[in-house]
Protein backbone atom coordinates (compact mmCIF):
# COMPACT_ATOMS: atom_id res chain seq x y z
CA UNK A 1 0.00 0.00 0.00
CA UNK A 2 2.75 2.30 0.59
CA UNK A 3 4.54 1.85 -2.76
CA UNK A 4 1.04 2.60 -3.75
CA UNK A 5 0.78 5.94 -2.51
CA UNK A 6 4.26 6.34 -3.21
CA UNK A 7 3.97 5.63 -7.31
CA UNK A 8 0.62 8.04 -7.12
CA UNK A 9 2.24 11.13 -5.12
CA UNK A 10 5.08 11.08 -8.03
CA UNK A 11 2.67 10.70 -10.71
CA UNK A 12 1.53 13.81 -8.95
CA UNK A 13 4.23 15.61 -9.05
CA UNK A 14 5.39 14.42 -12.83
CA UNK A 15 1.81 15.84 -13.77
CA UNK A 16 2.37 19.62 -12.44
CA UNK A 17 5.43 19.41 -14.17
CA UNK A 18 3.86 19.13 -17.18
CA UNK A 19 3.62 22.21 -19.50
CA UNK A 20 0.17 23.98 -19.13
CA UNK A 21 -0.77 23.01 -22.94
CA UNK A 22 0.29 19.61 -22.09
CA UNK A 23 -1.81 19.11 -19.24
CA UNK A 24 -4.65 20.48 -20.81
CA UNK A 25 -4.55 18.01 -23.46
CA UNK A 26 -4.26 14.97 -21.16
CA UNK A 27 -6.98 16.15 -19.04
CA UNK A 28 -9.66 18.43 -21.24
CA UNK A 29 -9.32 21.51 -19.34
CA UNK A 30 -7.76 24.91 -19.82
CA UNK A 31 -10.00 25.29 -24.02
CA UNK A 32 -10.11 29.18 -23.69
CA UNK A 33 -6.10 30.07 -23.69
CA UNK A 34 -6.35 34.27 -22.74
CA UNK A 35 -3.56 36.11 -23.66
CA UNK A 36 -2.82 39.94 -24.08
CA UNK A 37 -1.91 41.64 -26.93
CA UNK A 38 -0.35 45.33 -28.47
CA UNK A 39 0.47 46.95 -31.52
CA UNK A 40 2.51 49.46 -31.25
CA UNK A 41 4.15 51.74 -34.02
CA UNK A 42 7.56 52.52 -31.94
CA UNK A 43 9.37 55.02 -34.33
CA UNK A 44 12.56 53.88 -33.96
CA UNK A 45 12.41 54.14 -30.76
CA UNK A 46 12.74 58.02 -30.14
CA UNK A 47 9.95 59.62 -28.04
CA UNK A 48 8.49 63.25 -28.36
CA UNK A 49 11.33 64.36 -26.21
CA UNK A 50 13.49 63.27 -29.40
CA UNK A 51 15.10 61.18 -26.94
CA UNK A 52 16.14 57.65 -28.30
CA UNK A 53 15.14 54.71 -25.81
CA UNK A 54 14.04 50.86 -26.45
CA UNK A 55 14.28 50.85 -22.75
CA UNK A 56 11.52 53.33 -22.35
CA UNK A 57 9.63 51.48 -25.02
CA UNK A 58 10.58 47.95 -23.06
CA UNK A 59 8.52 49.67 -20.63
CA UNK A 60 5.71 50.53 -22.11
CA UNK A 61 4.94 46.72 -23.38
CA UNK A 62 6.28 44.94 -19.66
CA UNK A 63 3.82 47.92 -17.88
CA UNK A 64 0.77 46.71 -20.46
CA UNK A 65 1.61 43.20 -19.95
CA UNK A 66 1.78 41.85 -23.37
CA UNK A 67 2.52 38.63 -24.16
CA UNK A 68 2.40 39.51 -28.35
CA UNK A 69 2.93 42.60 -29.75
CA UNK A 70 3.43 43.68 -33.42
CA UNK A 71 6.00 46.52 -34.01
CA UNK A 72 6.05 48.89 -36.65
CA UNK A 73 9.27 51.51 -37.65
CA UNK A 74 11.59 49.09 -36.06
CA UNK A 75 15.34 49.82 -37.02
CA UNK A 76 18.17 47.06 -37.52
CA UNK A 77 21.59 48.74 -38.35
CA UNK A 78 19.72 51.28 -40.17
CA UNK A 79 22.00 54.61 -38.95
CA UNK A 80 22.97 57.09 -36.69
CA UNK A 81 18.75 58.14 -35.44
CA UNK A 82 18.57 54.47 -33.78
CA UNK A 83 22.65 53.90 -32.99
CA UNK A 84 23.02 50.99 -35.08
CA UNK A 85 20.83 48.92 -33.17
CA UNK A 86 19.14 45.90 -34.06
CA UNK A 87 16.14 46.89 -32.06
CA UNK A 88 14.08 43.85 -32.01
CA UNK A 89 16.51 41.63 -30.97
CA UNK A 90 17.78 44.59 -28.08
CA UNK A 91 13.88 44.23 -27.03
CA UNK A 92 13.42 40.77 -26.92
CA UNK A 93 16.43 40.50 -24.76
CA UNK A 94 15.09 43.23 -22.62
CA UNK A 95 11.89 41.81 -21.75
CA UNK A 96 13.13 37.71 -22.44
CA UNK A 97 10.44 37.04 -25.64
CA UNK A 98 11.01 35.61 -28.21
CA UNK A 99 11.48 37.76 -31.97
CA UNK A 100 10.70 37.65 -35.79
CA UNK A 101 11.81 40.77 -37.44
CA UNK A 102 11.02 41.49 -41.26
CA UNK A 103 12.88 43.70 -42.92
CA UNK A 104 11.28 46.01 -45.94
CA UNK A 105 13.89 48.29 -46.90
CA UNK A 106 16.81 46.19 -46.89
CA UNK A 107 20.02 48.76 -48.28
CA UNK A 108 23.77 48.56 -48.34
CA UNK A 109 26.02 48.79 -45.41
CA UNK A 110 26.25 52.25 -44.16
CA UNK A 111 29.92 53.57 -43.82
CA UNK A 112 32.14 52.05 -41.95
CA UNK A 113 29.45 49.14 -40.69
CA UNK A 114 29.25 45.92 -41.92
CA UNK A 115 25.47 45.29 -41.83
CA UNK A 116 22.94 45.98 -44.07
CA UNK A 117 20.62 49.36 -43.11
CA UNK A 118 16.78 47.52 -42.27
CA UNK A 119 14.05 48.95 -41.28
CA UNK A 120 10.69 47.08 -41.23
CA UNK A 121 8.33 45.41 -38.63
CA UNK A 122 8.78 42.78 -35.78
CA UNK A 123 6.81 40.53 -33.52
CA UNK A 124 7.78 39.79 -30.08
CA UNK A 125 6.29 37.12 -28.19
CA UNK A 126 6.07 35.58 -24.53
CA UNK A 127 5.65 32.06 -26.43
CA UNK A 128 7.60 30.76 -28.80
CA UNK A 129 7.38 31.67 -32.37
CA UNK A 130 6.85 28.11 -34.46
CA UNK A 131 8.17 29.78 -37.98
CA UNK A 132 8.05 33.13 -39.62
CA UNK A 133 8.18 35.26 -42.88
CA UNK A 134 7.91 38.46 -44.13
CA UNK A 135 5.77 38.71 -47.68
CA UNK A 136 6.56 42.11 -49.54
CA UNK A 137 3.44 44.11 -50.66
CA UNK A 138 3.12 45.71 -53.61
CA UNK A 139 4.35 48.94 -53.23
CA UNK A 140 4.01 51.03 -56.47
CA UNK A 141 7.63 52.45 -56.47
CA UNK A 142 6.77 53.85 -53.00
CA UNK A 143 8.58 52.94 -49.51
CA UNK A 144 8.29 49.52 -49.30
CA UNK A 145 6.06 48.04 -47.19
CA UNK A 146 5.22 44.14 -46.32
CA UNK A 147 3.32 41.55 -43.81
CA UNK A 148 5.26 39.72 -41.06
CA UNK A 149 3.68 36.54 -40.39
CA UNK A 150 4.76 34.51 -37.49
CA UNK A 151 2.93 31.42 -36.06
CA UNK A 152 2.87 31.57 -32.36
CA UNK A 153 2.49 28.53 -29.81
CA UNK A 154 0.05 30.06 -27.21
CA UNK A 155 -0.03 27.19 -24.61
CA UNK A 156 -0.62 24.65 -27.66
CA UNK A 157 -2.88 27.18 -29.51
CA UNK A 158 -1.35 27.86 -32.39
CA UNK A 159 -1.73 31.46 -33.79
CA UNK A 160 -1.01 32.89 -36.93
CA UNK A 161 -0.03 36.74 -36.32
CA UNK A 162 0.62 38.76 -39.09
CA UNK A 163 1.97 42.20 -38.80
CA UNK A 164 2.10 45.09 -41.07
CA UNK A 165 2.38 49.06 -41.42
CA UNK A 166 0.16 50.15 -44.53
CA UNK A 167 1.05 52.34 -47.55
CA UNK A 168 0.37 56.54 -47.02
CA UNK A 169 -2.28 56.73 -49.95
CA UNK A 170 -5.62 54.49 -50.68
CA UNK A 171 -4.83 52.70 -53.71
CA UNK A 172 -1.47 51.30 -52.10
CA UNK A 173 -3.43 50.53 -48.86
CA UNK A 174 -6.49 48.76 -51.09
CA UNK A 175 -3.87 46.36 -53.02
CA UNK A 176 -1.93 45.71 -49.51
CA UNK A 177 -5.02 45.21 -47.83
CA UNK A 178 -6.42 42.57 -50.47
CA UNK A 179 -2.90 40.66 -50.63
CA UNK A 180 -2.96 40.33 -46.58
CA UNK A 181 -6.97 38.86 -47.38
CA UNK A 182 -5.10 36.51 -49.69
CA UNK A 183 -2.08 35.19 -47.91
CA UNK A 184 -4.76 35.23 -44.30
CA UNK A 185 -7.38 32.94 -46.05
CA UNK A 186 -4.33 30.21 -46.39
CA UNK A 187 -3.71 30.14 -43.05
CA UNK A 188 -7.52 30.19 -41.67
CA UNK A 189 -8.31 26.51 -40.90
CA UNK A 190 -5.08 26.61 -39.23
CA UNK A 191 -6.01 28.03 -36.15
CA UNK A 192 -6.58 31.72 -34.51
CA UNK A 193 -5.41 34.53 -36.29
CA UNK A 194 -4.50 38.42 -35.46
CA UNK A 195 -3.28 40.96 -37.85
CA UNK A 196 -1.77 43.59 -36.19
CA UNK A 197 -0.34 46.87 -37.29
CA UNK A 198 -0.43 50.83 -38.28
CA UNK A 199 -3.10 51.09 -41.41
CA UNK A 200 -2.58 54.81 -42.01
CA UNK A 201 -6.16 54.46 -42.57
CA UNK A 202 -9.22 55.21 -40.34
CA UNK A 203 -11.95 52.43 -39.28
CA UNK A 204 -14.78 53.93 -41.84
CA UNK A 205 -12.43 53.63 -44.72
CA UNK A 206 -12.98 51.12 -47.77
CA UNK A 207 -8.93 49.68 -47.28
CA UNK A 208 -10.26 48.95 -43.46
CA UNK A 209 -13.62 47.94 -45.14
CA UNK A 210 -12.02 44.97 -47.11
CA UNK A 211 -10.24 43.64 -44.37
CA UNK A 212 -12.92 43.38 -42.23
CA UNK A 213 -15.87 41.99 -45.02
CA UNK A 214 -13.32 39.37 -46.15
CA UNK A 215 -14.95 37.86 -43.05
CA UNK A 216 -11.53 36.67 -41.84
CA UNK A 217 -11.31 39.55 -39.22
CA UNK A 218 -13.02 41.50 -36.65
CA UNK A 219 -11.79 44.85 -35.40
CA UNK A 220 -11.12 44.15 -31.31
CA UNK A 221 -12.12 47.57 -30.83
CA UNK A 222 -15.39 48.00 -32.57
CA UNK A 223 -17.80 50.01 -30.44
CA UNK A 224 -15.23 51.46 -28.50
CA UNK A 225 -15.48 55.38 -28.62
CA UNK A 226 -12.45 57.82 -29.04
CA UNK A 227 -9.67 55.12 -29.09
CA UNK A 228 -7.46 57.46 -30.98
CA UNK A 229 -3.68 56.64 -31.74
CA UNK A 230 -2.52 59.61 -33.55
CA UNK A 231 -0.83 61.64 -32.68
CA UNK A 232 0.30 61.28 -29.39
CA UNK A 233 -0.55 64.57 -27.81
CA UNK A 234 -4.77 65.48 -28.30
CA UNK A 235 -4.95 62.04 -30.28
CA UNK A 236 -7.84 62.85 -32.95
CA UNK A 237 -7.56 59.77 -35.26
CA UNK A 238 -7.32 55.44 -35.09
CA UNK A 239 -4.97 53.98 -37.42
CA UNK A 240 -3.66 51.35 -35.50
CA UNK A 241 -5.18 48.37 -35.17
CA UNK A 242 -5.76 44.91 -33.40
CA UNK A 243 -7.90 42.84 -35.82
CA UNK A 244 -8.83 39.18 -34.79
CA UNK A 245 -10.53 36.25 -36.33
CA UNK A 246 -14.11 36.07 -35.53
CA UNK A 247 -14.08 33.20 -33.01
CA UNK A 248 -11.90 35.28 -30.40
CA UNK A 249 -12.92 37.05 -27.91
CA UNK A 250 -11.67 41.01 -26.49
CA UNK A 251 -11.59 42.48 -23.91
CA UNK A 252 -10.43 45.31 -21.94
CA UNK A 253 -9.38 47.17 -24.99
CA UNK A 254 -7.24 50.44 -24.34
CA UNK A 255 -5.28 53.15 -25.61
CA UNK A 256 -2.01 53.79 -23.56
CA UNK A 257 -1.14 56.89 -23.46
CA UNK A 258 2.65 57.79 -23.31
CA UNK A 259 4.98 59.58 -25.25
CA UNK A 260 7.81 56.96 -26.02
CA UNK A 261 6.75 57.05 -29.87
CA UNK A 262 4.96 59.60 -32.07
CA UNK A 263 1.85 56.99 -31.95
CA UNK A 264 0.10 55.56 -28.87
CA UNK A 265 -0.01 52.19 -28.45
CA UNK A 266 -3.12 49.82 -28.50
CA UNK A 267 -3.86 46.78 -26.24
CA UNK A 268 -6.57 43.98 -26.32
CA UNK A 269 -7.28 41.05 -23.79
CA UNK A 270 -7.94 38.01 -25.99
CA UNK A 271 -8.85 34.61 -25.59
CA UNK A 272 -8.65 31.41 -28.03
CA UNK A 273 -11.00 28.59 -28.22
CA UNK A 274 -9.03 25.42 -27.94
CA UNK A 275 -9.80 22.85 -30.82
CA UNK A 276 -11.64 20.28 -28.55
CA UNK A 277 -11.74 22.46 -25.53
CA UNK A 278 -14.39 23.07 -23.29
Amino acid sequence: MKKQVVSLFTALLLMSMLPFGAQAADNGYGGKVPATVMSYNIHHGVGLDNQLSLERIAGVIRDAGADIVGLQEVDRFYGERSGFQDQAKELAELLGYHYAYGANLDLAPAEGQTENRQYGTAILSKYPILKSENVWLSSFGKEQRGVLHAVINVRGVHVNVYNTHLGLDVTSRLAQAQEIVDLASTSASDGPALLLGDLNAEPASEEVGLLLNSGLFVDSFQGIEDAYTFPVRNPSVTIDYILTSPGVSHANQRVIHTEASDHLPIVTEVVFARKGGH
